[in-house]
């Protein structure tokens, strides 16, 4: 026993020992590499809520993120030094873009054709559209077997009209015939006669209904009467009828309208930076859905109609129609080829448009994406031209824009206190509203500027109030007394800053 003691005391001591030297050893350099000091918490939905402790977002009740104070640290090809970002810059890894679909392409000039397809309508050509109207008061005597859309002939009787004036006026026409020189001739056309009076009183015969071929049959017979028969004036189709056997109608009154559909017209809406390169006689391409055939159309004389509703040029095509396969009020689609000239010029996948501004994110090396504002020219098919902002070998994000433009967002630091007293002192001469509100339906800090935007403000009683997202307006849109309660809520601590409308000074 006595001789035990000894090494279980030396065991004890080595344990100690051992004990004590883990205790004291430094630590290692990758003990504590995975360790990360979080700087904030935000709202993944509204970035611009910030909160110092984990929790659920008010607004929309999702979980909040963390913020880490290394997510800036990773250094950009180009910057001035590691670690030095502009304002909004992402940071995503290789994995993370494969994960997410992360694609760029490269920023190139390009020029070429472009095919660009819009909409087109077929109309009747106006001038070979033809109406047929009572050239005097009188009675419908007998129609026929004449309806909206019959195909007609050239002189093909459409019905017989009856007037007292008929009666007068050919036996005046009549008169004057056969005490002129021309009833001693052969037939010529009114227009080639000397006699002034016989002239006027066929003119007026012209004018009440009759054609040539009727005024000649009258100087054949000699045969006045108090009827005329209405004729088509050509071979073409009835786009409407607007008489039956038997109805009185009025001088003027339109009896039939007539188009010869042989030629037509098609009206094509193009985009304002397309309709300038059409040309008189430029041609298009006319194609029918489901149809094989097309046809050719060519860009008339007549100056473009400019839409301010939809901001396009209306161009009249003018097109033969054979076999009448085109009808009025039919869509086409007009294919159009254009020649751009040599610009720089990105896909329109990159462009991200708020309407305000437009920008692209830039590839900056090592996982960092830049958001650059561009000023943009004309659109050819799916590319755009960039006026300024970019330049030739950059690389541009054609897929995964709205993350990284969410990921910006997120990231973005808060306005500095020298441009929230910039923006104060402007708003102290103009009804700008206040720098940041409260939302009154979720109780977050927004920009107002920001709410205007995005079309997120509701007027009540005299007040405008501003809110983070659309949901939160129509919140508080259905009951805005339960939001503006005093003490309804633990948002009713804090007041809501509002403007009235319409004035320049805010209320509380």
């Amino acid at each position: 026993m006595k001789k035990a003691f000894p090494v279980l005391l030396l065991m004890l001591l080595v344990a100690v020992a051992y004990l004590a030297g883990r205790h004291h050893a430094p630590a290692s350099p990758g003990a504590n590499a995975g360790a990360r000091r979080i700087l904030y918490y935000v709202d993944p939905m509204h970035p611009a809520y910030k909160s110092d402790k984990a929790g659920i977002a008010p607004d929309c009740g999702m979980q909040l993120e963390p913020v880490y104070s290394d997510d800036a640290a990773a250094p950009i090809a180009g910057s001035g030094h590691p670690g030095s970002l502009p304002m909004g810059i992402v940071n995503i890894n290789l994995e993370q873009q494969q994960l997410v679909g992360i694609r760029t392409v490269e920023v190139s000039r390009t020029s070429g054709s472009t095919r660009v397809t819009t909409p087109g309508r077929v109309v009747a050509d106006e001038t070979r559209t033809y109406r047929l109207t009572a050239g005097a008061d009188g009675l419908v005597l007998a129609t026929f077997d004449h309806s909206t859309g019959s195909l007609v002939k050239k002189n093909e009787v459409l019905a017989t009209f009856g007037s007292p004036d008929f009666l007068s006026a050919e036996q005046s026409f009549l008169q004057s015939w056969l005490r002129g020189p021309e009833s001693r001739n052969e037939w010529s056309s009114p227009s080639e006669w000397k006699d002034q009076l016989l002239k006027f009183a066929a003119n007026r015969l012209l004018a009440m209904g009759m054609n040539e071929s009727q005024l000649k049959e009258l100087v054949t017979n000699k045969h006045a009467a108090d009827s005329i028969q209405v004729v088509s004036p050509a071979n073409g189709v009835i786009l409407s009828r607007a008489v039956t056997s038997g109805q009185q109608v009025p001088k003027g009154a339109e009896f039939y309208r007539i188009a010869d559909l042989n030629h037509i017209w098609i009206m094509a809406s193009f985009p304002e930076d397309e309709g300038r390169g059409l040309h008189p006689g430029t041609e298009v391409n006319i194609t029918v859905p489901n149809q094989e055939k097309g046809w050719r159309a060519r860009v008339s004389n007549v100056l473009p109609q400019f839409d301010p509703a939809t901001r396009t040029l209306q161009v009249r095509l003018e097109a033969e129609n054979p076999g009448l396969r085109l009808r009025p009020d039919m869509f086409v689609n007009v294919e159009l080829e254009t020649h751009s000239p040599d610009a720089l010029t990105v896909p329109m996948d990159a462009l991200l448009d708020s309407g305000l501004t437009k920008r692209v994110y830039v590839d900056r090396g090592n996982g960092a994406f830049e958001p650059r504002k561009v000023e943009t020219g004309r659109r050819a098919g799916d590319r755009v031209e960039v006026v300024s902002g970019l330049a030739t070998g950059e690389r541009v994000v054609v897929s995964g824009t709205f993350l990284l433009d969410s990921e910006s967002h997120l990231k973005s630091p808060q306005r500095s206190p020298a441009a929230n007293q910039k923006q104060a002192s402007i708003g102290a001469s103009s009804p700008t509203p206040e720098t940041s509100v409260k939302d009154p339906s979720c109780g977050m800090v927004v920009s107002p500027a920001e709410s205007v935007a995005s079309g997120n403000t509701e007027s009540y009683q005299g007040k405008t109030y501003y809110f983070c997202s659309r949901s939160c307006r129509d919140k508080f849109h259905s009951a805005p007394q339960k939001f503006l309660a005093v003490g309804g809520d633990d948002r009713g601590k804090e007041p809501v800053v509002a403007r009235k409308t319409g004035s320049g000074s805010a209320d509380d």
